[in-house]
């Protein structure tokens, strides 16, 4: 998936300063920070399907899907959402 960011001239000589190449500098954030992510979903999913005696789906991809799928964890713009509406 890509995405496209917009910096100013001052930012992207800022990543310069401390980035050979910002482009990797800043997808190795991004991937790095999703890996994060990725875990803690897999951590809930796997406590809740243990605790509720379900199948854990096999594969990563499969545990991120059935966490969401199974309401164990919700898109940070739908918890934002449920805030606002309380």
């Amino acid at each position: 998936m890509d995405y496209t960011i917009t910096i100013t001239d001052t930012q992207k000589k800022g990543l310069e300063y401390v980035a050979l190449d910002p482009d990797e500098w800043i997808t190795n954030a991004a991937t790095a920070r999703s890996n994060v992510a990725i875990k803690e979903i897999i951590q809930k999913n796997t406590e809740h399907c243990n605790k509720n005696s379900v199948a854990i789906a096999v594969g990563e991809d499969a545990q991120v899907t059935q966490a969401y799928t199974l309401g164990v964890v919700k898109t940070a713009a739908d918890r934002n959402k449920e805030s606002d509406s309380k």
